[in-house]
């Protein structure tokens, strides 16, 4: 009964989503200014553009509810997966680009050749085939055009997408892909209200921080800033299985970024168009603030980068210490992001030591993470030629729930990524993988759901090293 009523539910709002978005359209094309900028730089078609978000995404949940417990399920969830990480992507990559691109265009202005008096700086360019002449005024031009451009929903859709695809990913199979028993034994529930509660607290702390003595400290505040966030990568690693606690720390920071543009950014900038319009006096240090959390936000964008496609790169969370390599990287790519913007204003002349260290940095946790050495127990059991069928017998022991043609497995109703070991010709084909997650890394399989020993592991390795024949 209640998941009936729960469709219903979910198919009313999707309706009245439709109205609303449908009646915001009509009502943004009989707008003299066509709906492009409201009050306090609102735009009906900016809410219309949001609402189409939460359309679609109570309509994959009336999808969800239909298929659950169908075996439609794993079916859905994998185009869930497909259509949620298609559209995060797209909007990171517009979000990304555009903070990229705008802390560029402030490092590299021309700020004193022949620059008029209103005008922070200018700067040619040239692309696609055309000139382009780009100003910047100290404060705001003495008409504010009525047709003005307000970067935000590549950030608000950015993660509304990701956080829709942490709960299509981790969440909704959160005994499988989110806990780990070896790391903590906590139910489902619990682990969902770590995780979300975990962002809440991250914007709060960094917020305080910012408004704290060390925001004017420099290097201090970094150096603290990046102490809460190793803190916090500690904290995920005891929590959740390893994947998982990258995800969440990647999150955590998108969240901070999103937050920024919310509660900081966007608010500075309608204080500035209201002040502009009105012709009142406009508060220098609000500009100033939201362009120094746009400039965190733009340091924040490569680790980021790096977490989203990290659950691809076992040797990274699948090491002892996931958080001592999360916070390395972290490091590594903020500095190879600090050189960057040095180089944009010229600076990287004074600095050039910031490249070094942090290439010296990645390159050292290329090592740190390198398979360790044959140990004495796995030497033991070498001495013997390992089958074929005693590999395969472990595979379909352990591995065959999830990597079939057919998976017998609760979650996983398709391969995961297509690998499957169903014959003996499967599995040498695929040996490397299989000596990176299941040998080296030991990320496989998830979370040990199947319980394999470290003895078969060694059997695995012992095999590949004999050269993984077919006898």
């Amino acid at each position: 009964m209640l998941q009936y009523v729960t469709l219903l539910s979910l198919i009313l709002a999707f309706l009245l989503l439709l109205g609303v978005i449908f009646t915001l359209q009509r009502v943004a094309k009989t707008r003299p200014d066509g709906g492009v900028v409201g009050e306090n730089g609102f735009t009906l078609q900016g809410y219309s553009y949001a609402l189409i978000l939460l359309a679609v995404i109570s309509g994959v949940g009336i999808c969800y509810v239909l298929a659950r417990d169908s075996p439609w399920a794993g079916h859905l969830m994998e185009w869930m997966n497909i259509v949620v990480r298609l559209m995060h992507i797209t909007f990171g990559i517009a979000w990304i680009g555009a903070s990229f691109y705008f802390v560029f265009l402030e490092n590299a202005l021309n700020r004193t050749d022949n620059v008029r008096d209103e005008l922070a700086g200018n700067l040619w360019a040239v692309h696609g085939g055309g000139f382009y002449y780009l100003e910047k005024y100290k404060l705001a031009p003495r008409e504010i055009p009525k047709s003005l451009h307000w970067f935000k929903y590549e950030a608000y859709f950015t993660w509304l997408s990701g956080f829709s695809l942490l709960f299509v990913v981790y969440y909704f199979n959160a005994s499988s892909m989110l806990i780990d028993p070896r790391v903590l034994d906590i139910s489902p529930l619990a682990g969902v209200g770590i995780g979300v509660g975990s962002f809440v607290v991250g914007w709060l702390v960094y917020d305080a921080l910012c408004k704290s003595w060390l925001a004017t400290k420099g290097i201090w505040f970094a150096v603290v800033g990046f102490l809460i966030a190793v803190g916090f990568a500690y904290f995920y690693a005891q929590v959740f299985s390893s994947r998982a606690a990258y995800i969440h720390f990647g999150a955590m920071l998108g969240t901070i970024m999103v937050a920024n543009v919310f509660f900081i950014i966007i608010p500075a900038q309608k204080a500035m168009v209201k002040a502009a319009t009105e012709g009142t006096p406009l508060n220098p240090a609000l500009g100033k603030n939201a362009g120094w959390r746009s400039l965190h936000n733009n340091y924040f964008t490569l680790p980021v980068l790096f977490v989203m496609v990290s659950n691809h790169f076992p040797s990274t969370f699948g090491h002892s210490f996931p958080w001592a390599i999360l916070a390395a990287i972290t490091l590594g790519t903020a500095g190879v992001k600090h050189w960057l913007n040095l180089r944009e204003k010229h600076q990287s002349g004074t600095n050039v030591w910031v490249l070094p260290a942090s290439a010296a940095l990645l390159l050292g946790v290329v090592f740190v993470t390198a398979p360790p050495a044959e140990n004495k127990a796995t030497a033991a059991i070498c001495t013997q030629q390992v089958s074929m069928s005693q590999v395969n017998m472990i595979v379909q022991k352990r591995c065959i729930q999830c990597h079939s043609a057919h998976p017998t497995d609760d979650v996983f109703k398709s391969p995961p990524n297509g690998v499957v070991y169903d014959t003996p010709e499967d599995i040498i084909r695929l040996k490397d993988k299989i000596m990176q997650r299941v040998v080296v890394t030991k990320t496989m399989p998830q979370n040990n759901k199947t319980m394999i020993t470290q003895e078969e592991r060694d059997l695995i390795k012992c095999w590949i090293d004999q050269g993984a024949l077919n006898q």
